[in-house]
């Protein structure tokens, strides 16, 4: 009896080694590739060169999703598609460009449009003219508004001009007042005129497109408005928000935004009435709807807790006026190359890592309001959720409440193994304020329902000058701004520390993480 006793410690005492040494090999297997075969530059470039800007509702954006479908399924781990949502009417961009003819010389015009808005019928050439600013004004150029591309007023902020039925009851407004303000400058005018006084004229207020409608109605091509560079575009939110949309009721005047420096150079030709022309080839498509998305959700299943959750993420969808390549390419590619390494060590983490691909972060964190509403069963389960979507720079540490301390130090003590020039410090964060509304990421939407969102902190150690604000929704969002040296090393450190988490021999704590 005591022989077999003996024999069944010995055993149980062997597996349980077999199982120790088992995820420190995981491990070092992992900063082996990470250091050696790293790969995350091959997936962003398959991301961003190959499928481009990836707005939902786009073949882009539903290529990328089944590309990645295929990748994770070649690297032995489960991935599916789960339904988001769905929108009115689906949106592919072409090629675009556009050119001054006459005038002293030529030019080349440097210029976006925002997504889900019209493009131009072909090659199509137009005069130009400013925009009216009174009725006046309108029943002045109204004839000649017919085939031209008309310059209108406001600073672009990447959004197009407001068609809802919202913009036209602002429009109606200013032009009641406007009409008083006329009115008021002409007593002003006759008794400057009749008593030799000085009044100043009351400035007219202004609304980009003020008589959108009544032009529209009129035959212009599109309209321009100056824009800051880097050029920023985003997307006709009231089109898609207007539950009245459908195919058959879709803009078909081009809104363009382009560069301040030559709006300026063409706002003076018009003013000086020169003879010149501009013409657009603009390839905004449109498909018929309603198009569903989708999030991608990829999973190695735990051993041990198997309805317990890691969770890796970042968002899919990207403006299509560039790549995507930073925006989120540094969130969805560092979870590929974390997810590949993971599955190439061989671990067999206790918890279950879920690498999720959010849809629609651009245009609302659709994607992460629907996997909350779908697996709100399973959010009390969540360890925590590491999400990327802040640029190439590398992780260098990451702050957690008390109670996650030390599990956090044991388990980040391999990421000062994968590059000693690079720091890892792990710090306490002080309790704060459970948020009641999401905000700028996906991740924020879980810390509504109170899951852990503790992401890694990130610097450019290096100095690559690198500038968020320079890439945000602009054209200049491009595989080429990413930083490979960074993304590797983020894409190591997350595997590294996923894994660790996984496979803790108990839950983390939450305890002291909100105030109270």
């Amino acid at each position: 009896m005591m022989n077999k006793m003996c024999m069944a410690a010995i055993l149980a005492a062997s597996l349980c080694a077999g199982t120790t040494f088992a995820q420190p090999a995981a491990v070092k297997k992992i900063i082996e590739t990470g250091q050696t075969d790293n790969r995350v530059m091959h997936q962003l470039d398959i991301l961003t060169n190959r499928f481009g800007g990836r707005v939902i509702g786009s073949d882009a954006y539903e290529n990328a999703a089944e590309w990645m479908m295929r990748e994770y399924k070649r690297w032995g781990i489960e991935a599916h598609l789960e339904e988001a949502g769905e929108l009115p009417v689906g949106f592919n961009r072409g090629p675009w460009f556009g050119r001054l003819i006459g005038g002293d010389q030529a030019m080349d015009l440097h210029f976006v449009t925002p997504s889900y808005t019209s493009g131009t019928k072909g090659l199509q050439r137009g005069h130009v003219l400013i925009e009216p600013r009174t009725q006046e004004e309108l029943d002045r150029m109204k004839h000649q508004l017919k085939g031209a591309w008309v310059l209108v007023s406001g600073e672009n902020t990447g959004w197009p001009m407001d068609r809802s039925a919202k913009g036209d009851s602002l429009r109606a407004a200013i032009k009641a007042e406007n009409i008083e303000i006329e009115k008021q400058n002409a007593a002003l005018m006759e008794e400057n005129w009749s008593k030799g006084t000085k009044h100043a004229m009351k400035p007219l207020r202004e609304m980009p497109g003020l008589f959108y409608k009544e032009m529209c109605e009129a035959g212009a091509l599109g309209f321009i408005q100056s824009a800051a560079v880097p050029l920023r575009a985003l997307y006709d939110r009231a089109l898609l928000n207007d539950p009245n949309t459908t195919f058959d009721n879709l803009p078909e005047v081009c809104d363009i935004k382009l560069d301040e420096h030559q709006y300026k150079i063409i706002k003076q030709m018009v003013k000086e009435r020169r003879n010149f022309w501009l013409e657009f080839d603009i390839r905004n498509h449109f498909k018929l709807g309603p198009v569903k998305y989708h999030n991608v959700v990829a999973s190695i299943k735990g051993t041990k807790y198997p309805d317990e959750y890691v969770i890796i993420s970042g968002h899919l969808d990207a403006y299509d006026v560039a790549t995507g390549g930073i925006d989120c390419g540094t969130g969805i590619g560092p979870m590929m190359e974390a997810a590949r390494m993971i599955a190439l060590s061989g671990a067999k983490p206790k918890r279950t890592i879920l690498f999720v691909a959010f849809a629609g972060e651009e245009f609302g964190l659709l994607g992460a309001k629907a996997y909350v509403k779908t697996h709100a069963k399973e959010l009390g389960k969540i360890a925590n959720l590491f999400n990327r979507d802040g640029g190439p720079t590398p992780p260098v540490g990451i702050s957690v409440p008390q109670a996650m301390y030390d599990d956090f130090v044991e388990v980040c003590k391999p990421v000062k193994e994968i590059r000693a020039d690079y720091p890892f410090e792990v710090k306490v964060a002080k309790p704060f304020k459970r948020p009641t509304q999401s905000g700028g990421t996906d991740a924020s939407v879980f810390a509504v329902e109170g899951v852990p969102t503790f992401g890694f902190n990130t610097q450019d150690i290096k100095g690559y000058n690198f500038s968020y604000g320079e890439i945000w929704h602009t054209e200049r969002d491009l595989y080429t701004k990413n930083i490979p040296e960074y993304q590797e090393h983020a894409a190591t450190v997350t595997a590294v520390v996923a894994l660790g988490i996984a496979n803790l021999s108990k839950q983390l704590s939450r305890e002291g993480m909100h105030k109270k």
